[in-house]
């Protein structure tokens, strides 16, 4: 595989990592300084360390949660990429509690910048194509928005 290519694909791999894991300062690793981030019913973020502490909040709470990416559609142009991939999430919103969950599948559209430290995320359009949802917490969270991804 290309290099820029097998970096970025690491960068997708260490956005799902983070969230999955809680490890919020490998998530924070993923964006660069100055990011465009819309994120449909959660909002719109130019602050990578504002949108880093809102996903701590939604996910931190929850119990396991489980962000596929793949399908990887790369397009290096000099120092920057175009970037499509799927996300299937399934989040276990209550821990202990598998029957309250939320299932989200659809598409990131990234544009990916080279910095001295490696490829970044600089924006990123949420496009979700279906959400399914179990038990009562689910319903609040879909009404907040919550496991967008």
């Amino acid at each position: 595989m290309d290099p820029d290519k097998a970096q970025i694909s690491d960068v997708l791999i260490r956005y799902a990592t983070g969230i999955d894991s809680k490890a919020w300062a490998l998530f924070r690793t993923c964006w660069a300084d100055e990011v465009h981030v819309d994120y449909a019913e959660v909002g719109t973020f130019t602050d990578p360390d504002a949108f880093t502490e809102l996903m701590e909040q939604l996910h931190g709470s929850m119990g396991p949660t489980y962000h596929r990416l793949s399908n990887f559609a790369i397009d290096v142009d000099g120092d920057e990429a175009t970037v499509r991939s799927y996300v299937h999430a399934v989040l276990l919103l209550t821990p202990g509690d598998p029957d309250n969950w939320i299932d989200v599948v659809g598409h990131y559209q990234d544009v990916f910048v080279r910095r001295p430290d490696g490829w970044r995320i600089r924006d990123r359009s949420t496009h979700m194509a279906r959400m399914l949802t179990g038990g009562a917490r689910a319903g609040a969270a879909t009404a907040e928005g919550a496991g967008r991804g």
